[in-house]
Order: C-alpha cells, then sequence, then structure tokens
C-alpha cells in the first residue's frame, strides 16, 4: 500500500510542477484561438444563394 501512495503523491507533485499551457485554459491565448476558429468558418463557409 506504501508504494501507491508514494506514486500517487509523486504523480500529484508532477502534475503540480507542470508548466505546460492547455488550450482550454482561460485568458488572452484561449480568446485569440476562439477569434482565430470564428474567423477560419466564416471564410471557408460555402455562401448560399437566395
Amino acid at each position: 500500500m506504501s508504494t501507491q501512495k508514494r506514486w500517487t503523491k509523486r504523480m500529484i507533485a508532477e502534475a503540480a510542477a507542470c508548466q505546460t499551457r492547455m488550450p482550454w485554459e482561460r485568458g488572452a491565448p484561449r480568446k485569440a484561438m476562439i477569434a482565430k476558429r470564428k474567423a477560419n468558418e466564416i471564410e471557408t463557409r460555402p455562401q448560399r444563394s437566395a
């Protein structure tokens, strides 16, 4: 059982030390990603004929 506790503690510490930013994080990078996606959708969306 002590091996599992040690493994768990080490994994939690490693996750807390992670500096990699994920795309779903809040903030300016996320807003820029969403704006870029929306701009790309508008450019590639086919035009409907009336």
